[in-house]
């Protein structure tokens, strides 16, 4: 069973890009840890730390790539997904282990914290059709 994942937080690492087989094609998948943080209001006009978590999170596609070519370690992030639990047997003890994960459905660069911006020009010829 899923459940719906919604959280804003920093890449630990830079995003890793690999390419899996998914329904007899090579599909992109781009591997991010993520420490999801909890700040509130001090009421001073700054922020105070309540804590946070350190999740996986995998996203799929093309926006895989966009990902794994546009974030730096430290990006500040807004991700929406499904929360999941991976299990598996250890290697050398043999024992089970788990651990939660989130399959994203998006993964959106915080404005807060950006500089400047790029973007690319539309290709229009991709539409255009000869009559």
């Amino acid at each position: 069973m899923s459940n719906a994942f919604s959280g804003r937080g920093n890449l630990g690492a830079a995003p890793t890009l690999r390419h899996a087989e998914r329904g007899g094609e090579s599909t992109p998948v781009t591997n991010l840890r993520i420490f999801f943080d909890r700040p509130k209001p001090d009421g001073n006009g700054g922020f105070e730390d309540k804590g946070g978590f350190w999740l996986d999170v995998a996203l799929w596609g093309p926006r895989a790539e966009q990902a794994a070519r546009l974030l730096p370690k430290g990006a500040r992030v807004h991700v929406e997904g499904e929360l999941f639990e991976s299990t598996w047997s250890d290697r050398e003890t043999g024992e089970e282990r788990s651990r939660l994960e989130v399959r994203a459905t998006a993964v959106d660069l915080d404005l807060a914290r950006v500089e400047d911006v790029t973007f690319r020009r539309r290709d229009d010829s991709a539409g255009a059709t000869d009559a």
